[in-house]
């Protein structure tokens, strides 16, 4: 049997629930009865009880679109975040008491009707002896419905800010090791040697480009965001590495157009980037092209598709990583794209 939780409990969508919120109205009719000790008549009763079991539903469903329609940001401060809960809170009393005003009177006119008064008796009755009662206990109600709500959603922003921050851990161990890895700093080091005694100023130039890399991760690999033109430029220096070394044998292209003033995680297209050249052949004959553009608010890595005889090992944790980065962050997914000739990833950008 599945442990029951106050989200169970508010799924409208399984038939459970409906049967819950059914038994909580019936021990509302029994305990209104216990405590009126006057015997009413059936008709009456159930329609006590249908009233209380229409408020519930209501209440409910409309917490659920209020409090639990969005999910919020890791980002969100918590005066944001106040701020926002208030602003609900408020739409959610006043439209919960407009509802449960309407399916009261409904209610009374019904059972003027059954006691053999008209719909303007009954709703002045109501007025002048029950809506003083009606409104404490309703507010009460929807104001600890509400508060509920209010710390579920507290709590959840808090577990997705603490899954972002092991996720950050995860990503920047996986970054730094991808780069500062024997294989990437043995090929450095070769090319700066080479250089030094046949182009001594494209020398200091790899030199300069290769620290601008690592600096830029050191100092940005915490951060949950960074302007898109800062991430181009970092790729361009990286990309600079590689031309040395490889000379034709690899073709970047980066279309700024829609650029903008949008906002990326730091190193992730560097990832995208060293993905697409770490999985792929490359030679002079048929080299290995890397397309970088933007589509909407999404940033479009493409590579023409030609995978090496023999893969490289990966942790598999690269993209991976990546992709719950984003989905934490943006609450929008990566999207990988492969086919035969080409492999596609686009990354939501940040606002």
């Amino acid at each position: 049997m599945k442990k029951l939780t106050l989200n169970s409990f508010i799924d409208q969508k399984r038939p459970v629930s409906h049967i819950m919120y059914a038994v909580i109205s019936a021990l509302s009719v029994v305990f209104t009865l216990l405590r009126n000790k006057n015997s009413m008549p059936f008709a009456e009763i159930f329609l006590i009880f249908l009233t209380g079991l229409l408020q519930l539903e209501v209440f409910i469903f409309a917490a659920r679109m209020i409090f639990a329609g969005k999910e919020y940001q890791p980002s969100t401060t918590g005066k944001d975040f106040m701020r926002t809960m208030l602003v609900r809170f408020m739409v959610f009393i006043t439209l919960c008491f407009v509802a449960a005003l309407v399916i009261i009177l409904l209610c009374w006119i019904a059972l003027g009707y059954l006691r053999g008064y008209g719909p303007d008796v009954a709703v002045t009755e109501f007025f002048e002896y029950e809506f003083s009662g009606w409104f404490r206990a309703t507010l009460g109600g929807l104001s600890f419905g509400a508060m509920i709500f209010i710390i579920i959603q507290w709590q959840d922003a808090l577990k997705r800010e603490q899954k972002l921050r092991e996720e950050n851990l995860v990503f920047q161990n996986e970054t730094l090791r991808s780069q500062v890895n024997p294989h990437f700093l043995f090929n450095s080091l070769n090319t700066v040697s080479s250089l030094i005694h046949t182009d001594p100023a494209r020398a200091d130039q790899f030199v300069g480009n290769l620290a601008s890399v690592y600096r830029y991760i050191l100092e940005n690999g915490k951060k949950d965001r960074v302007p898109i033109q800062s991430e181009l430029e970092l790729t361009n220096r990286y990309f600079d590495l590689h031309r040395v070394r490889d000379e034709d044998k690899i073709i970047l292209n980066i279309d700024y157009t829609g650029a903008d003033s949008f906002q990326i995680l730091p190193v992730s297209l560097l990832i995208l980037i060293e993905n697409a050249i770490k999985h792929n052949a490359a030679t002079r004959e048929k080299p290995l092209s890397i397309s970088v553009f933007f589509e909407g608010q999404n940033l479009v890595v493409r590579n023409n598709l030609q995978r090496k005889a023999s893969q490289p090992k990966s942790t598999g944790t690269g993209l991976k990583n990546l992709s719950e980065r984003i989905s934490l962050i943006s609450g929008r997914q990566l999207v990988i794209d492969e086919t035969n000739d080409y492999f596609t990833v686009k990354m939501p950008l940040l606002k």
